[in-house]
């Protein structure tokens, strides 16, 4: 870890005892002051970047500036320029200004918007300030602070560790290592390599078990992770939505090839000018392509992001809102969704059965002692155990071993102290280990610490019987154990051994009251929902049946490890329930639905449930989940609970249909009128329309599209989750498009044949039908109703009224006019074209019926 070096002179950290690393830093194993802390963070941003904002901004505009299209509109403004005709040029620079401006100003209000919101989950650290333990922002952790670490932290920052008890640490997003890695503090060789610096932690790197403490020696794009531009080459997987428009762009490419190089073509062998054909053909390219579609996607979805956080559903990347809407399957844990989330010690047995207080007593010290994972059963216990007024005060920690999720038991070491319930034992200490019953009853050899009996086959059965008819009864059931052993300084896994089997904890989560109803409105969404839980099968098919979904169905991780990967894809899509199954499982469930065509979410808060966050098209968690599953999640829920998520559902389908709505209308108008001036330009003696005109229509005619991301969606558009359909939008933008060639062609003839109209009267008379014909149509091809019975957004109609009454004014205002080419239009012409309107509006109207009448 070079960047953790102070100087280049000096030995790198994890090289050094770390009482010199912190005598170095300034600091020592109680951290910093507050003050010094303080002095610290506001020197690191000093030395930063203090036009950041400003910085992201010019990005964000010259992002628009060098598209592609830009840049054909600026050579064709170069061509312009060196044939000496600057009224031509200045126009056209005009409205590539006027466009980039639009775009840049969406986009930076909805990048600015979602920002404010993912402030909501910046995520938190604990450190030591002033000897005490502090809760601060992740980004204000400096070099010199001591970091606590626990089960389900992200580490802040790179650096040594000063103690561990059983440390594990997943740094597969570093090195690429899969398993988790033990951390321990000492002294390494300088050369060892980043993969085996066992005595230091990376920034981005998350805690699987145990507890530590960190000393900082880097931040920021000092550490590991920013010095090597990690993030810049991992980008997340690309997203359906994205998939979806970057097939559009290639259809949309190839329309566009075949219609410029045609036209160029045909012109030039007509021997019309080089530059004015060239100037032309440049503005048909970008005439027919949606060059707002970058700032409308964003609109749309920053929109959506900001509908979402009413409702409680903070979106972290703006794609995701995309599949959400697309989303078909729902993976979730039960805890905290399908139920109640507030566990309750209900009662405690002896392995008979009966009513156990000493169950009670150890489970409570147990859950005291405990200092990794913070979860609702120690909790439960806790409550439980103080309500009978026990406490820990007689008592002494010694040890831990914590919990972690394949041996899925926690063990605490205790004595008892002077005076203590045990005190008549001062040279033994007491070993307490609790977890799920299966992996309890393996470390056992007895029943029974005081007169033990031995735990053979018929009473292990006995056990197992007892613990399933309790599942069955709907309780979560955990196993209580325990034995003295001589007292030492120090224990390990290896510890857990020949226990004696004490009894059972009942804790009860009961299903949340609107829980089937909540399930039902999913799958009335098309969203079927999967439970995948830890638990043991007996409690999960309990829950089943009581939210509505299928017990029977039911895989466990046992089953999951007999199954290959080809018999997987086919068992999951009909499976509603995967119980017992550890974290490695569930990834390999997300993947094997997707694999099977499903778009899938998957819902959790668990150190557990990262990987299947990562995995799932989706990942959703909960406000208060653990670090490394809320830094995993696309989205995150401020309340756990599953009717945020279906309204969260229903907003990312009217998200996904306004945006697919702007894409089909405008190429398919766009696509009409490129067709009509294409053809147009073979057989007139004159150019249909000037390339600044066409550019002036294109421009004017995207104003109204922003707008799109307000509009109202039908109900029905919402009720099944929606699909990126290229042949679809093909077919839509044919159909629609030849529909306005006709009227174009219609155009035509009223111009030339009935008023006899010269070229710049044609030209301004075809540049305001086709202005008006684009505008009117959005709000026909808006919606699969008839138009007159779906209510258009309050904004999206004022915006495009507006720009129709410009298109009227402009042929008639002079100084605007005369630059552009246009003249005004004789009265009896305008309400012709009007006319020309009125009627292409009807037939638009028609053809929608019998599209969609005739849609598979």
């Amino acid at each position: 870890m070079g960047a953790m070096r102070v100087t280049g002179t000096e030995p790198p950290c994890w090289s050094e005892p770390a009482d010199a690393v912190a005598k170095r830093a300034g600091s020592g194993r109680d951290g910093l002051t507050a003050a010094e802390a303080a002095a610290r963070l506001a020197a690191t941003r000093r030395r930063g970047s203090g036009d950041s904002a400003l910085l992201a901004a010019l990005r964000l505009f010259l992002r628009q500036i060098l598209s592609p299209l830009v840049l054909i509109l600026l050579f064709g403004a170069g061509v312009s320029a060196v044939l000496g005709d600057w009224m031509d040029t200045g126009i056209i620079l005009a409205i590539v200004l006027g466009s980039a401006l639009l775009s840049f100003t969406q986009e930076f209000r909805a990048s600015a918007a979602v920002a404010k919101l993912r402030q909501r989950l910046s995520l938190k650290a604990t450190v030591l300030r002033d000897g005490r333990p502090v809760r601060i922002d992740a980004t204000e952790v400096v070099a010199g602070d001591v970091v606590l670490l626990s089960a389900g932290n992200l580490v802040p920052a790179d650096g040594i560790v000063l103690e561990a008890k059983d440390l594990l640490v997943a740094e597969a997003a570093l090195t690429g290592e899969s398993f988790p890695v033990e951390k321990q503090p000492g002294v390494l060789p300088a050369a060892t390599e980043l993969g085996a610096r066992s005595n230091c932690l990376f920034q981005g790197t998350s805690v699987r078990s145990g507890t530590g403490r960190l000393l900082v020696v880097a931040t920021g794009d000092a550490t590991e992770l920013g010095r090597i531009g990690f993030r810049l080459r991992t980008a997340p997987p690309e997203t359906d939505f994205a998939r979806g428009l970057r097939r559009f762009g290639i259809m949309l490419t190839q329309v566009m090839l075949v219609i410029v190089v045609l036209v160029l073509t045909m012109n030039l062998l007509r021997d019309r000018p080089l530059a004015e054909t060239l100037l032309f053909a440049v503005a048909l390219a970008v005439g027919l392509s949606p060059e707002l579609l970058p700032a409308i996607v964003s609109v749309t979805l920053s929109a959506g992001a900001r509908a979402l956080a009413r409702t409680g559903v903070i979106v972290r990347r703006l794609e995701a809102i995309e599949n959400l809407g697309s989303m078909d399957v729902l993976c979730t844990d039960k805890t905290g969704t399908l139920t109640e989330g507030i566990a309750r010690l209900d009662r405690t047995l002896d392995p008979d059965g009966a009513p156990s207080d000493e169950v009670l007593r150890l489970a409570f010290l147990n859950a005291a002692f405990e200092t990794g994972i913070e979860n609702p059963l120690d909790a439960a216990i806790m409550e439980a155990g103080r309500e009978h007024g026990l406490d820990a005060a007689g008592w002494h920690k010694i040890d831990e071993i914590p919990y972690d999720f394949v041996r899925r038991r926690l063990t605490v070491v205790v004595t008892a102290a002077g005076d203590g319930p045990d005190s008549h034992l001062p040279d033994s200490h007491l070993i307490v280990t609790k977890g799920a019953v299966e992996p309890v009853l393996d470390c056992c050899t007895a029943i029974g610490l005081e007169a033990p009996r031995p735990l053979d086959d018929d009473a292990r059965a006995a056990i197992l019987e007892r613990f399933q008819r309790l599942g069955g009864d709907g309780y979560r059931v955990l196993a209580l154990a325990a034995r003295r052993v001589p007292a030492r300084a120090a224990y390990g896994h290896g510890d857990e051994v020949e226990m004696a089997f004490l009894g059972f904890l009942l804790l009860r989560d009961p299903p949340k009251p609107d829980a089937a109803a909540t399930l039902d409105d999913l799958h009335r969404l098309g969203v079927r929902t999967k439970i995948i839980t830890g638990d043991n099968r007996h409690v999960a098919a309990s829950l089943a049946r009581e939210v509505g979904l299928d017990p029977a169905a039911l895989l466990t991780g046992a089953d999951l490890d007999r199954l290959s990967d080809d018999a997987l894809w086919h068992r999951a899509p009909r499976t509603d329930l995967f119980a017992e199954v550890d974290p490695q499982q569930k990834e390999r469930i997300i993947r094997a639905l997707r694999r099977a065509g499903h778009v899938v979410g998957y819902m959790g808060d668990g150190v557990n449930d990262a990987p299947a966050l990562h995995a799932a098209d989706i990942g959703i968690s909960v406000d208060g989940a653990v670090d490394v599953a809320r830094e995993s999640a696309d989205i995150v829920l401020l309340r756990p609970d599953l009717g945020v998520l279906r309204q969260g559902i229903e907003d990312g389908r009217r998200t996904f249909a306004n945006t697919q709505k702007y894409i089909a209308i405008t190429v398919s108008a766009n696509f009409g009128n490129m067709l009509s001036m294409a053809v147009a330009s073979l057989v007139l003696p004159f150019l249909p329309m000037l390339a600044k005109q066409i550019l002036l229509n294109n421009f004017l005619s995207d104003f109204p599209s922003v707008a799109i991301s307000t509009d109202r969606v039908d109900p029905e558009s919402i009720r099944r989750p929606p699909r990126w359909s290229i042949r679809e939008i093909r077919r839509f933008m044919l159909v629609f498009g030849i529909v306005s060639s006709l009227f174009d062609v219609l155009s035509f003839a009223l111009l030339l044949l009935v008023f006899e109209a010269s070229e710049p009267l044609f030209q301004t008379g075809w540049f305001f039908v086709s202005l008006l014909t684009e505008l009117m149509v959005v709000l026909v091809l808006r919606t699969r109703r008839p138009a007159f019975g779906s209510r258009p957004g309050l904004l999206l109609l004022a915006s495009t009224l507006a720009v129709a009454g410009l298109a009227v004014a402009i042929p008639y205002v002079g100084w605007l006019a005369g630059p552009l080419g246009f003249v005004p239009l004789p009265p009896a012409l305008l309400a012709a074209l009007l006319g020309v309107v009125a009627l292409y509006v009807a037939a638009t109207e028609a053809a929608k019926r019998r599209f969609y009448r005739a849609d598979p």
